[in-house]
């Protein structure tokens, strides 16, 4: 994927994040940031001092809501059971905090359980040679821990102990929006309908991260970090970098820049002011890439066409140019006229100036009307006439085709970088 960014960290037991002695202190550490959380009650401890969420699966209002903080504190022992001993088979991913593994716990406990019994969950375990570390995981436990939203990522519990910076989520069968979209061998490329609707729910997602009572940015939107549940429903994950919005009529916070090539908005990586709708320029980049199917910065494409956002733009207004721009494996079966109108507002995410793009609340009210947009009779015709012929081109290929003898090592192996670099924790980079 692209080239990553970031100020060099600072040390992260420096007496401004120096380390609670235990991980108990930690929660009530971040009560004490945060005003309205509340650490729970001796009552609701096991004897070993873990914190248990009682139902995972409550209901969750459409539009979110700030909870109670309600983790389970695990033990290294519990988190090594569950993953058998962090073992390499289980690994699901790794991004720049460190690798995410598959692990199986008791639905109602949360205690460690044999393979295929209770419910799977995906653990991110840090790794002591990355820059990332305390601050991310702190980040992490602080924002999500907090936020209830059907398209935030659920964190259930989270681990310290022995240098060992742990974060135990809700797994997600489907993995990353950028494996649908990059990688090679990806099952069945995505519809045009179940792109819109990934996009919708994730726009959900950013949205209440914006109008929540302390609007926070997001920071770090990108493919990598949009993960998909066994229904394909988009959930933001790796809160690493979140940030609270500005404060006391303020625009923008000042900050470290830190983002990936590509998705970090102008303003921000010239300035290190970060604006609400610094996300918004991310969102835009994301959108086109779904359009696309192209990811936003790869130096193995033509000199020119490195940054997906420069090479595109000209195309974005106009139809037949924009037709050719569409990802191929789409097939043509989309509307050009909401394939049109989605480009249209992906140009608007992309203002140079943050105050001239939409809000995530106007984004996601234009993206349900693209939705309703269908394909024509022409169009349908059309579609059905280029897939027949691809069936055609792809069964006289194979013919052609001498058998292929693969490497058993590197069958699988995704042409997309497993590190995504300095930017957030990892966890998005689920890999299939």
């Amino acid at each position: 994927m692209g080239n990553c960014f970031a100020a060099p960290v600072s040390n992260h037991h420096s007496p401004g994040t120096t380390k609670p002695s235990s991980p108990s202190e930690v929660s009530r550490n971040i009560s004490k940031e945060s005003g309205r959380w509340t650490s729970r009650s001796n009552s609701n401890a096991t004897q070993n001092g873990n914190l248990v969420q009682s139902n995972l699966e409550e209901t969750t209002p459409q539009t979110g809501r700030v909870i109670t903080p309600n983790l389970k504190v695990f033990t290294l022992e519990e988190l090594k059971s569950a993953t058998r001993n962090f073992r390499p088979a289980t690994v699901l991913g790794e991004g720049g905090f460190g690798r995410v593994f598959k692990g199986w716990v008791d639905v109602n406990t949360y205690a460690p359980s044999k393979v295929g019994s209770g419910m799977a969950v995906a653990v991110k375990k840090s790794n002591h040679d990355s820059p990332q570390g305390l601050k991310e995981w702190m980040a992490e436990v602080k924002f999500l821990g907090k936020f209830s939203h059907p398209n935030l990522v659920k964190l259930l519990g989270y681990c310290w102990e022995d240098q060992e910076y742990i974060l135990v989520y809700e797994y997600m069968q489907k993995g990353s929006l950028e494996n649908h979209l990059f990688k090679k061998g990806a099952p069945e490329p995505l519809s045009w309908d179940k792109r819109l609707d990934i996009a919708i729910g994730a726009a959900r997602g950013l949205s209440f991260l914006h109008t929540s009572e302390k609007s926070v940015i997001y920071r770090d939107f990108k493919t990598s970090n949009i993960l998909l549940d066994g229904n394909y429903n988009a959930k933001l994950s790796d809160f690493g970098l979140a940030k609270l919005g500005p404060l006391n009529g303020n625009s923008h916070v000042t900050t470290i820049v830190m983002g990936t090539y590509g998705y970090a908005a102008p303003e921000y990586v010239a300035t290190g002011h970060l604006y609400v709708k610094s996300d918004v320029y991310g969102f835009g980049v994301v959108l086109l890439e779904m359009l696309t199917g192209l990811q936003a910065y790869d130096t193995n494409r033509a000199s020119g066409e490195h940054n997906l956002v420069q090479w595109t733009r000209p195309s974005m207004s106009d139809k037949k140019k924009l037709k050719k721009k569409m990802d191929p494996r789409l097939r043509e079966h989309y509307p050009l006229e909401g394939a049109f109108q989605a480009a249209q507002l992906i140009l608007k995410c992309l203002e140079s100036d943050p105050k001239n793009r939409p809000s995530m609340e106007e984004v996601l009210e234009e993206l349900m009307k693209i939705s309703a947009i269908k394909m024509t009779a022409k169009e349908t015709k059309a579609s059905a006439k280029h897939g027949a012929n691809r069936r055609q081109e792809v069964t006289n290929a194979n013919h052609r085709r001498p058998p292929i003898h693969h490497d058993s090592h590197h069958g699988n192996r995704s042409p997309i970088h497993q590190r995504h670099g300095a930017i957030g924790s990892g966890v998005g980079a689920y890999r299939h």
